[in-house]
């Protein structure tokens, strides 16, 4: 197996145009569109802190449950993708009502979601700052 070190890759015909063939070799992929342009793990249970991330700059808690995250970078425009999704706070019985996320707002500065949290079988997932984990993860073009 060959190995290449190098700090930097740059396209031949374009410097940001670099393609990936596909592990069986019938496919080529842009080597930019399949990475994660950005992405957070948060501390939930209250007042949200970011622990670990990529290409995140601020959280804002803006409301029970509801988180803003801005960008360090800022994405091309408000058409990306957005992944959420969250670990409930570590109850074992499984007694859980519906828990979820739904994005409120998407800007190329930001990601403005809610988490919605069943704390037992009979709820139906209330805008909760419940969940001890979050997180979400972006996939798209930056500026």
């Amino acid at each position: 197996m060959s190995e290449i070190l190098v700090d930097n890759l740059t396209g031949k015909t374009s410097a940001g145009n670099i393609t990936v063939t596909s592990e069986g070799g019938a496919a080529t992929q842009s080597l930019q569109q399949g990475l994660a342009k950005a992405w957070a793990s948060i501390s939930g249970g209250g007042t949200p802190a970011i622990d670990d991330s990529l290409n995140t700059s601020s959280i804002t808690d803006v409301s029970q449950g509801r988180r803003k995250i801005a960008y360090g970078n800022n994405m091309g425009n408000a058409i990306y993708l957005v992944t959420a999704g969250l670990i409930t706070d570590g109850n074992t019985n499984g007694n859980r009502g519906a828990s979820g996320s739904a994005i409120v707002d998407r800007n190329a500065a930001y990601i403005d979601y809610v988490v919605y949290y069943g704390a037992n079988n009979g709820s139906d997932g209330d805008t909760s700052d419940g969940a001890t984990i979050d997180g979400i993860a972006t996939a798209g073009d930056l500026a």
